[in-house]
């Protein structure tokens, strides 16, 4: 077996560049998806799209006759998933643009199809990509159930063999089922069964699970086949599930299913209440809380924290030394007793900046980041940030992050915007009177105050007016090292711009995945391959001390052979939350605060730490909160001003505000009508059955 190494890159840019007609922001990842989840899966070389050579039950016949026949197939089975980067546009989850992180002036004509489903244009009879997700998940769980009722007849078969595809196959079955579980609800869960193709339809109706009934599933799926994968994979193998990834996917399942919208909480009840299954009259999400499933949680991400490699951590948070452009950490810090201690006890040593934004920018060396518990290169992820770009530069100037997120970024001691300190004031009037350079990150001088003395993640991902954009790939004048503003009447404002909808409508754009030699416009100009980390560490932690948080009794939890008691013990919770915080150089939980206020400081620690990394959408319906913070409008600077007015807070002029759809119904997709149509026992998620 040979590891395919792919340059996708051309093809991807090719494509952009062919569907830009009319400068409209449309992108061709299809080429480069297939190819780049063949080169995170291994596969033979002589079979890159397998089922053109194996797609009838006769032909399977011949699969089976060799393992490495059957190998080539389990590889394209992979193949199947889709790329975890692509979240924007053309996506298969309805992703950042669905929550209140993003927003775009991008037609929707165009494949956003986040916006689509924010503005009600998505329908069970209208699911525009999401239709094809339901189904593609259904195929790759047949071809999982295929290659498992099989893997005793080829005879050249080895143990090692047999054990490497039960554990691969298993994982991917599991995690299709995974997917299907978080955007469309409880699936049909079918076992290791195979509907043959000349079935009748009552042989293939079937109703779907309980939501508690797919979680204990796909979770001993995935304990069942990490029995299989292996702990760490070489370079080349990058993105090939590992046991890590199949206890990360079992941590972040079990924190769902103990948060109030699946656990007997009130939202459980507005939400579910009467949703019954119709075939026997079972409720599809529990009304009755169990406070056991946080101790569940919290023993399956601790499971993942005490994994070790060589007598070390196996995982930790990426971060990287202090050096003489490492700015001193603020003064007068008094909340955290921890916070001016060395790295990892505390926030001295490393610096902020760089530690954040490096992991996802492409600086540091994608495959041996130890943050990644599960990640991937992602072509999708690296072609998407022509969406952030300076229209005027070649780029398309509108992926844009509402004020809220702005808002949300601390001041740089830890303190928020509202109640900053004499010695980090947090103002909206004036400009900054100097330039400051620090970390490799330029903070020009005459921008908004409101842009001083933020935290290191600020700078790391959000792009403001004024913002300094190197782009330093580029070698032709003008296409680098540029001051980029967003006023009405500068070159990338809305008065500024060639193309009506290619401006950021809140006055931001998304910088987080950029890297300062990216440059879309120009000669030479080049971007970073970047990878996307579908499970990073920081979850981990963050998870680990949510879960302690909701404990009031002690448990005793056996998982993986291992027991492991568990009760609300604030120490843990400050080990963990604060690893996050202080990575970030701010300071953490001082030990005194309550279970409210721990639970507030996690929710606000999840929406800046993840964003855009496809956490949100989940987060705030897992909590019960979504309808609350979803029905705020989304505001911004004022774009249809000068210089002078634009440092506004207003609601965009935009009737797209005013027409996002906040009902709860959007908790999942719809199953596609042709679906339920065709089973009668196949009901309809609550609030789309017309």
């Amino acid at each position: 077996m040979n590891q395919l190494n792919i340059d996708t890159s051309r093809q991807t840019d090719a494509c952009n560049q062919n569907n830009r007609e009319n400068n409209k922001p449309t992108i061709c990842f299809s080429l480069a998806i297939l190819l780049l989840l063949l080169v995170s899966f291994p596969s033979c070389k002589d079979f890159l799209s397998v089922d053109n050579y194996f797609s009838d039950e006769l032909k399977l016949d011949s699969i089976f006759a060799q393992t490495r026949y059957v190998e080539a197939y389990m590889w394209g089975t992979a193949a199947m998933f889709y790329d975890e980067g692509n979240l924007l546009q053309n996506q298969h989850t309805p992703g950042p643009l669905a929550t209140d992180e993003a927003f775009t002036s991008f037609l929707t004509s165009h494949g956003y199809n986040g916006m689509r489903f924010v503005l009600g244009e998505i329908t069970a009879n209208s699911m525009h990509s999401f239709g094809s997700t339901w189904r593609n998940y259904y195929r790759i769980i047949r071809k999982c159930n295929t290659i498992l009722a099989r893997i005793d007849e080829p005879a050249d078969m080895t143990t090692r063999d047999r054990f490497n595809i039960i554990g691969y196959t298993r994982f991917m079955r599991a995690y299709a089922y995974y997917n299907i579980l978080m955007d469309f609800g409880p699936p049909i869960l079918l076992g290791d069964e195979i509907l043959e193709s000349n079935a009748s339809l009552p042989q293939y109706d079937r109703p779907r699970s309980t939501y508690d009934e797919a979680v204990e599933y796909i979770c001993r799926e995935l304990e069942a086949a990490a029995e299989y994968l292996p702990s760490t994979v070489s370079l080349m193998e990058f993105g090939v599930p590992t046991r890590g990834a199949a206890y990360g996917l079992i941590a972040r399942i079990r924190l769902i299913h103990a948060s109030p919208l699946y656990n007997g909480g009130a939202p459980a009840r507005t939400y579910f209440g009467n949703w019954k299954r119709s075939t026997d009259g079972v409720l599809y999400v529990s009304q009755t809380y169990d406070e056991k499933r946080w101790a569940i949680a919290a023993a399956a991400a601790k499971r993942l924290i005490d994994m070790q490699a060589s007598g070390a951590s196996m995982y930790r948070l990426h971060t990287v030394q202090a050096d003489s452009d490492t700015p001193a950490l603020p003064e007068g810090v008094t909340s955290d007793p921890d916070y001016y201690k060395e790295w990892p006890d505390g926030a001295a040593g490393i610096d902020p900046l760089r530690s954040y934004s490096e992991m996802f920018n492409g600086e540091s060396v994608i495959p041996v980041n130890p943050e990644y518990v599960w990640g991937r290169r992602s072509g999708a992820l690296t072609a998407s940030t022509q969406m952030s770009f300076p229209q005027r530069l070649d780029g398309w100037n509108g992926m844009s992050i509402p004020q809220k997120v702005v808002d949300a970024y601390s001041m740089v001691d830890g303190r928020s915007i509202g109640k900053s300190s004499e010695t980090y004031p947090y103002r909206e009037n004036g400009f900054t009177g100097e330039m400051k350079t620090f970390s490799g990150y330029r903070l020009n001088a005459g921008i908004s105050n409101m842009y001083s003395n933020r935290e290191a993640r600020f700078y790391a991902s959000v792009g403001f007016s004024g913002c300094f954009w190197p782009m330093t790939s580029s070698t032709s004048s003008g296409y680098n090292n540029q001051t980029i503003t967003y006023y009405y009447d500068s070159p990338n404002g809305k008065g500024g711009v060639t193309a009506a909808q290619d401006y950021p409508i809140t006055g931001y754009v998304i910088k987080k995945f950029i890297h300062p030699s990216d440059a879309w416009g120009g000669t030479n100009a080049r971007r970073m391959e970047k990878g996307f980390p579908i499970i990073r560490y920081a979850e981990i932690l963050l998870s680990y001390a949510e879960a302690l948080n909701n404990l009031t009794g002690s448990h005793s939890i056996e998982i993986g052979g291992q027991t492991q008691i568990l009760d609300r013990n604030m120490e843990e919770i400050r080990k963990s939350f604060n690893q996050v915080r202080h990575r970030a150089g701010l300071p953490g939980l001082s030990g005194n605060e309550d279970v409210s206020e721990v639970q507030t400081q996690i929710q606000k620690e999840r929406f800046i730490e993840f964003l855009f990394e496809n956490r949100r959408y989940y987060d705030v319906r897992r909590w019960g909160i979504y309808e609350e913070v979803e029905s705020e409008p989304i505001r911004g600077m004022n774009v249809e001003g000068t210089k002078e007015v634009f440092y506004t807070r207003v609601i965009p002029n935009t009737s797209r505000i005013g027409a996002r759809v906040v009902n709860r119904r959007l908790n999942w997709l719809p199953i596609p009508l042709d679906e339920v149509r065709l089973l009668p026992s196949l009901d309809q998620n609550p609030g789309w059955e017309n």
